[in-house]
C-alpha cells in the first residue's frame, strides 16, 4: 500500500494514551509522497466528527459527505499497517488551508 499525501483513509488508532483520539477513525496523510514511498509510517492527521468551530487548530470539512474536522492539533506518525481502506481526498483548497494552518502552528 502506498497512501498519497491527502488521501484519507480509515485508520485504527488504537491503543492511545489519555486524549488522544482513538478507535478507527478517518486520517488525512499529511506526509510527502516520498517518505509515504520509502517508510512503513506515514504522518496523520485524524478526522473527527465532533466540530469544534471556534477551535484554531481543526478544519473543518466534508469527508464521504459527513461533516468532520482535521484535527491538526492530534497530529502523529503511525505504521501504514494501522491503515484500513481509502475513502476520501482533500479539495487542492483543503490541502492548501491544511498546508498553512500546520506552518503556523508547527513552523518558525
Amino acid at each position: 500500500m502506498t497512501p498519497k499525501r491527502y488521501e484519507i483513509y480509515y485508520a485504527d488508532l488504537n491503543p492511545t494514551v489519555g486524549s488522544e483520539i482513538k478507535k478507527i477513525h478517518p486520517v488525512v496523510i499529511i506526509s510527502q509522497d516520498a517518505m509515504n514511498r520509502n517508510l512503513d509510517i506515514v504522518v496523520v492527521c485524524p478526522l473527527t466528527s465532533k466540530l469544534h468551530y471556534k477551535w484554531r487548530s481543526r478544519i473543518q470539512i466534508k469527508c464521504s459527505g459527513q461533516d468532520a474536522e482535521i484535527a491538526v492539533d492530534q497530529i502523529r506518525t503511525i505504521s501504514k499497517n494501522r491503515l484500513k481502506q481509502k475513502i476520501d481526498k482533500l479539495s487542492t483548497e483543503k490541502s492548501q488551508q491544511l498546508r498553512q494552518l500546520i506552518t503556523d502552528m508547527y513552523g518558525e
